[in-house]
């Protein structure tokens, strides 16, 4: 019970000893004398002399080693679906518990099933390359074609309207010109006319002049005959220039009319077909255009796609080989499931399944539960000396790292635990991870206080009293007590220093006691709060 008690002691919130001066029922009257029945023998009794002394606050707590660091090694390769096996089986491992160095190979996954998906993926992006390659090249000559085609259609639609322009030019068109080149033909059939009409005339007159001579027996038949030849094809010629004339005219008065209007309809229509050509042309090769980009964006999607699932698989097929992250021990992973087995050559791990653990043990850590009444002084930045049950004679600097801000979960107690964090600040060596390892955390100070021995010091009916040894005899003296520690508890108001107290006052029979008021309700509460503390730390150090 003593042992529990002084446990509890460790914790600043006690300041009042509500529970640790419960040594014995020992009984007070008030303050005085104690008869001379109640004396025993000084012999029998062990006394502290007070003086001032400096009384460090503690928080005395147990807890496990663990590295600061400690790095988990997942499986990172995705389980390859058609191989028919469920994850990826381990290869070759290195022993559990051995020492590695950064960079060492500590582990090689079987890489067979994702190799011949790299093989493949490697033709797959090789076509979708050449695939990327073939379309882009469409799209380059697709530009050229358009452009030519644009430009082409541009051409019809200039050259429309500059025809169009020359035949409605009023002096130098082409309307114009065939006018004038009918009214100039016009002109010399009229002149062709008149020399046909003199020459027929001049025939005729050697026809007439030629029978007379024939008549007269002056010409032959045969000169009479060409005379009339003669003068056959001179009318014949003057009829067909007629003729020709009649034409022209005619030719003359159907361009000024008819074909004037069809010719201007034509050209005005010639120039709306090229103009509609142009714009035909320019959403055509929109269009195509279009087509091309849309094309060779899908291949270069494809291509980026299977690019990224060969960068995938390269990872892939590195990721089978594991390397240490940092220096440290290697502590295989404990099955998570009923469906995990244990960590083996042989045996497939699914992605991001937990295979080993690499904690540096250079550089640890204590994990430890708090009891809530500890909880109010515990906090981040104090200063812990830390010592390890397995060397017993090295002691550690460290500090608070954190402390839990929601309790621990526990089926069987309803005592409340906050885990806190302590780190080591000095390298460590030989430490292993799960040591047990007591925390003696500074949580206050207090320089040059009256204090006496916790075990001085009794409690009965709410008040506290010590037995001080005197010239007189034994003395009962009320104390208002402060701070205390797991040794000693400050005196704040009724004892002196140079007194000499009590430090085994269960060995006084104090009669006078058994007439005292018993125990407040606020006593006892502290008395069983003080008892359900003490067992739970008990069980928790055990």
């Amino acid at each position: 019970m003593l042992q529990g008690l002084l446990h509890i002691a460790r914790s600043p919130r006690f300041y009042g000893l509500a529970a640790l001066m419960v040594v014995g029922a020992v009984g007070f009257s008030q303050f005085g004398l104690l008869p001379e029945a109640d004396m025993v023998a000084e012999s029998d009794l062990l006394t502290y002399r007070v003086e001032p002394r400096d009384l460090p606050l503690t928080i005395v707590e147990q807890g496990n080693l663990e590295s600061q660091t400690n790095i988990q090694v997942l499986c990172e390769v995705d389980d390859v679906r058609n191989d028919g096996i469920s994850g990826t089986p381990i290869v070759w491992i290195i022993p559990n518990g051995a020492s590695v160095s950064k960079g060492d190979l500590i582990c090689e996954l079987d890489s067979t099933a994702i190799q011949t998906e790299l093989d493949e993926q490697i033709l797959d992006t090789e076509e979708a390359r050449s695939q990327f390659f073939q379309a882009e090249a469409n799209l380059e000559n697709q530009v050229i074609q358009n452009q030519t085609d644009e430009d082409k259609a541009k051409l019809d639609v200039e050259l429309s309207k500059l025809e169009l322009a020359m035949f409605e030019d009023e002096t130098r068109g082409s309307h114009q010109l065939a006018l004038e080149a009918i009214e100039r033909a016009i002109d010399d059939l009229n002149n062709e006319i008149l020399a046909a009409e003199m020459n027929l005339e001049l025939r005729r007159n050697e026809k007439v002049g030629m029978e007379s001579l024939f008549k007269l027996g002056y010409a032959g038949k045969s000169e009479m005959d060409r005379s009339v030849l003669g003068y056959l094809q001179a009318e014949g010629d003057y009829a067909a220039k007629l003729n020709k004339l009649q034409t022209q005219t005619a030719s003359l008065e159907k361009l000024n009319t008819y074909d004037r209007e069809m010719q201007k309809l034509e050209l005005q229509g010639k120039l709306r077909t090229a103009e509609q050509n142009l714009r035909q042309t320019v959403v055509s090769n929109r269009a195509r255009m279009a087509q091309m980009e849309g094309v060779l964006k899908s291949r270069t999607e494809q291509l980026m796609k299977e690019e990224e699932r060969l960068k995938r698989y390269k990872r892939q097929l590195e990721l089978c080989k594991i390397y240490a992250p940092q220096d440290g021990m290697v502590a295989y992973a404990e099955p998570q499931s009923s469906r995990d087995d244990d960590i083996a050559e042989g045996v497939p791990v699914r992605p991001r399944q937990h295979i080993l653990s690499i904690p540096n043990l250079r550089q640890m850590q204590v994990v430890m539960d708090v009891h809530e009444s500890a909880l109010d002084r515990m906090q981040p930045g104090l200063n812990v000396a830390v010592t390890v049950d397995a060397f017993p004679d090295r002691s550690y600097s460290g500090t608070v790292k954190s402390v839990a801000v929601l309790p621990e979960r526990s089926y069987y107690s309803n005592t409340k635990t906050y885990k806190t964090v302590v780190t080591i600040n000095d390298d460590v060596y030989q430490l292993k991870p799960g040591m047990t390892a007591v925390c003696e955390v500074n949580v206050d100070y207090f320089p040059a206080v009256n204090a006496v021995p916790i075990q001085a010091v009794v409690q009965r009916s709410g008040n506290n009293w010590v037995y001080v040894k005197s010239d007189l005899g034994l003395v009962r003296r009320r104390v208002e007590v402060g701070p205390s520690n797991d040794q000693y508890v400050a005196i704040n108001d009724g004892v002196n220093v140079g007194d000499l107290v009590v430090l085994n006052p269960g060995a006084i029979r104090d009669d006078s006691a058994q007439e005292a008021e018993p125990e407040t309700s606020e006593a006892v509460d502290a008395t069983e709060n003080l008892v359900a503390h003490s067992d739970s730390n008990s069980a928790a150090i055990n």
